[in-house]
């Protein structure tokens, strides 16, 4: 959990994973949204994979990035779990 907290603390890798809820995109195509070199979101890419936020699929020459909405959901239910207990 400690490696999602610390995937989310970046605003740019919380704006990637915003572009990836619309859909799936290609390291170019997240890289065209930003005034960063390419070697940046890759490391953002990176650190966000290891935490497991999101998924790489290899298409040919084209590495795809999905939302990883499994751990989404999870973390999700952990922060619920704190409003249950303030009832």
């Amino acid at each position: 959990m400690n490696t999602v907290f610390k995937a989310l603390n970046d605003p740019t890798r919380r704006k990637i994973l915003e572009l990836l809820q619309e859909r799936d995109m290609t390291a170019g195509e997240i890289v065209e949204q930003f005034n960063i070199s390419a070697p940046s979101i890759s490391h953002h890419l990176d650190l966000l994979k290891q935490a497991q936020l999101v998924t790489a699929e290899k298409d040919g020459q084209y590495i795809y990035y999905s939302l990883n909405t499994t751990v989404v959901d999870e973390i999700m239910k952990w922060f619920m779990q704190f409003k249950l207990k303030r009832k």
